[in-house]
């Protein structure tokens, strides 16, 4: 009996058109692609038109200075992205039957996260499984949330704007922010400083503290104080920001349990309020859709027994201000 051409197309389909489709939409641009996979660029545009054969769709624009994904595209790069990371999981997966816990971990994290509780939990949790081995790739938040939902990496931690409704989400710890200066700033060595000292004070910021991004408290706190409109320098990572305050940029928001180390060091300093500070929560999320392999699995089940016998309390890191660390 034949089969009906719907029922036919997994069976005529070539599978390394998508993988490379994928590759083409990652890199932005068929060049890329071809650098990032070894080959000529005449056998990448002749794949994807094969795959746009294939499936009957365009799905990228390709045109001299554009390159557009078409919605058909961005469907397709979804389902490819879901394939792909079920397909990673095979290895681990083929591991299941061996006697002692073998697999791999592969966490998306954001940058800079610090919290003596998770460092404590994947000690335990490696010296009971010496077999389990780890990646951890740094993104920014949003990106390890989509790498998350499109079954790319195991796990992800990171801030979020809003609770994913495909994702299951563990707070990990809560941490405040408070503002701080470099030693270099006229405010580090002065005797008492006023909130009314820092208004129109250049600043420093994070691009998740745009409105609706997971760090927006501290731009209010920033417009209720009346600084400069507009920030001086931008970053991504808390390294960079943390480098940005020191060099004397602009006064820019630090975890205060991050920033512990550096004011002890007299190399940065609290500025006011030192009450009612933004609190910011960690989470760790995992996609409930991806067949855990039996290390993922065990992985989840046991960070949530153990962070669930330490309250949030406790996991709340920088509850003392350092107004009065300074030099």
């Amino acid at each position: 009996m034949t089969l009906p051409h719907r029922n036919r197309f997994p069976w005529n389909l070539d599978w390394n058109l998508l993988r490379t489709f994928m590759v083409v939409v990652e890199q932005h641009g068929i060049s890329k692609a071809a650098a990032f996979l070894g080959l000529k660029q005449p056998t990448i545009s002749s794949a994807l038109k094969r795959l746009e054969q294939t499936v009957g769709k365009t799905l990228i624009i390709r045109k001299p200075n554009e390159f557009t994904v078409t919605r058909a595209g961005q469907v397709l790069y979804t389902e490819c992205a879901t394939i792909f990371g079920c397909v990673s999981q095979l290895p681990a997966i083929l591991h299941e039957d061996n006697a002692e816990l073998r697999g791999h971990l592969s966490i998306a994290i954001t940058s800079s996260v610090i919290s003596e509780h998770f460092d404590d939990f994947l000690h335990r949790f490696s010296t009971a499984h010496p077999s389990v081995t780890y990646s951890f790739s740094v993104h920014e938040s949003d990106e390890v949330e989509k790498l998350v939902v499109l079954n790319r990496s195991s796990f992800g931690i990171c801030l979020l704007s809003r609770l994913p409704e495909t994702l299951e989400t563990m707070v990990l710890y809560k941490e405040y922010f408070g503002l701080f200066c470099g030693a270099r700033h006229r405010l580090f060595t002065a005797e008492n400083i006023t909130q009314e000292d820092l208004e129109g004070e250049p600043f420093v910021a994070f691009q998740t503290e745009a409105e609706g991004g997971p760090l927006e408290a501290i731009s209010i706190l920033r417009s209720r104080l009346n600084f400069s409109r507009n920030w001086r320098g931008v970053s991504s990572s808390l390294n960079e920001i943390r480098r940005l305050i020191m060099s004397n940029i602009g006064i820019g928001a630090l975890p205060l349990h991050v920033a512990e180390q550096d004011v002890a060091a007299g190399r940065i300093r609290q500025l006011p309020p030192y009450e009612d500070l933004p609190q910011v929560s960690i989470y760790l999320i995992s996609n409930s859709a991806r067949r855990y392999s039996e290390a993922e699995a065990a992985f989840l089940l046991a960070i949530k027994t153990d962070m669930s016998s330490f309250g949030i309390a406790e996991r709340t890191y920088g509850n003392q201000p350092f107004r009065n660390r300074h030099i």
